[in-house]
């Protein structure tokens, strides 16, 4: 499709290049935050470059929140059931649930 009105849509909701929805990019804050949360975002780009950071990042990750997960092969769930290896990777094991640290 390469014109966006042609086909009825409203250009806003459409992704950017970047793959953000408009001028906020899907940040459903309170606008009195917005400009927190714009300097945050500019810091967390600037650490991401820093070595020191992504090391302590990293032992956070493996020590505090238990990332990354292990498999676990399912040796008598895969003897039952024949054919391909089972493995399970055991989200819910994580110290702080399965989801929120990566959010």
């Amino acid at each position: 499709m390469s014109d966006v009105r042609s086909a009825g849509l409203d250009k806003g909701s459409l992704p950017a290049s970047n793959g953000r929805f408009g001028k906020f990019g899907g940040c459903y804050v309170p606008e009195t935050l917005m400009t927190a949360l714009k300097d945050l975002g500019e810091e967390y780009e600037r650490a991401k470059k820093d070595p020191e950071f992504q090391s302590e990042l990293a032992f956070q990750l493996k020590e505090y929140a238990g990332r990354p997960t292990g498999l676990y092969f399912a040796e008598r769930l895969t003897e039952e059931l024949g054919g391909a290896k089972i493995y399970f990777k055991r989200e819910d094991l994580l110290h702080t649930g399965a989801h929120k640290i990566n959010n």
